[in-house]
């Protein structure tokens, strides 16, 4: 008997290490950056949109300083050799897909900007079709379908008639606008240079992203007035740095890597999801009917798409 198991419990682990554990990673980094959506819209009078975003990666980097220097020390070659990919990726994940999900949410509701962004597995699959050669199955377009419509109920509270009703504006426009730029990251992403694990290249890419930000975040100080020395745009900008900036990009990049662009993609349905929990317990709010069924079928959805076999 114990010559039959001995096999087939590390099989056991490495099956669910390969499976079960990148989409751990990706939930989490949706989780982090559902509270994300929160802080940036509770904020977005005590903050300007590149103050927050300019902050945001500067305690992030000075965090990550001690830890990911070490790592990089002797790799000035590599970095030299991937400075493009380096720029783009700060460019493009850290400067401006933030700053346009920030600059949006002054002028939206933080409901409709989540709902905009769950239009982005769409730009990953389109980004990931013209530089990678992937083709969508029809299993993952179902995904997509499934999990957009539960979507649609927790935003229209179950009421799908609803949907006459919504309109956008100029701050949906600009969070709309910024789907692509992730979709091209998440994808760029996986093209990482081996040397460089996770949490050096989140400080890489925090450091690029601080010194492309540091120009414009001092014009927007002239024309907005300069933050004020509060506790609130303090812990939203500790809380921001620690988890939707080192934790979830921690997590997205490494379960990009993992899994591919494409099956990532889908897991940014769980955001409203996590968006709803949170604003349960942080905001006091019911859970009621729509909300089971909603977050089921968008977990569902998930499961579908990222379960599809992808074809190239």
């Amino acid at each position: 008997m114990a010559t039959n198991l001995a096999p087939t419990l590390p099989q056991t682990r490495a099956t669910w290490r390969g499976r079960a554990y990148p989409y751990l990673l990706l939930s989490l980094a949706s989780l982090f950056w559902a509270g994300n959506w929160i802080v940036g819209r509770a904020v977005r009078d005590a903050m300007p949109p590149l103050a927050l975003n300019f902050w945001r990666w500067a305690v992030a980097a000075l965090l990550l300083a001690p830890v990911a220097l070490p790592r990089l020390a002797g790799k000035g070659a590599v970095l030299r050799r991937h400075a493009g990919l380096l720029f783009l990726l700060g460019f493009t994940g850290v400067a401006l897909f933030q700053a346009l999900i920030y600059t949006g949410l002054r002028y939206t509701p933080a409901v409709n900007g989540v709902l905009m962004n769950s239009a982005s597995p769409l730009f990953i699959l389109l980004v990931a079709w013209r530089l990678d050669g992937e083709r969508v199955t029809p299993r993952q377009l179902l995904g997509v379908a499934l999990s957009f419509l539960g979507i649609l109920v927790i935003m229209n509270r179950g009421d799908l008639a609803a949907l006459r009703d919504f309109r956008f504006n100029p701050g949906d426009l600009v969070v709309l606008a910024a789907m692509p730029v992730w979709g091209l990251y998440s994808v760029l992403v996986r093209r990482r240079p081996a040397e460089l694990d996770a949490l050096a290249l989140v400080f890489l890419i925090a450091v690029i992203g601080v010194a492309l930000l540091a120009p414009f975040y001092a014009l927007e100080g002239m024309l907005f007035p300069t933050p004020r020395l509060a506790w609130g745009p303090i812990g939203a900008v500790l809380y921001i740095a620690c988890f939707a900036s080192i934790g979830a990009f921690f997590c997205w990049n490494r379960g990009v890597e993992l899994v591919g662009p494409s099956r990532a993609g889908f897991t940014i349905h769980l955001l409203p999801a996590f968006g709803t929990l949170l604003a349960v317990a942080t905001l006091g709010e019911r859970v009621h009917l729509f909300h089971l069924v909603g977050i089921a079928t968008i977990l569902a959805g998930v499961w579908l798409a990222a379960s599809a076999r992808a074809a190239r």
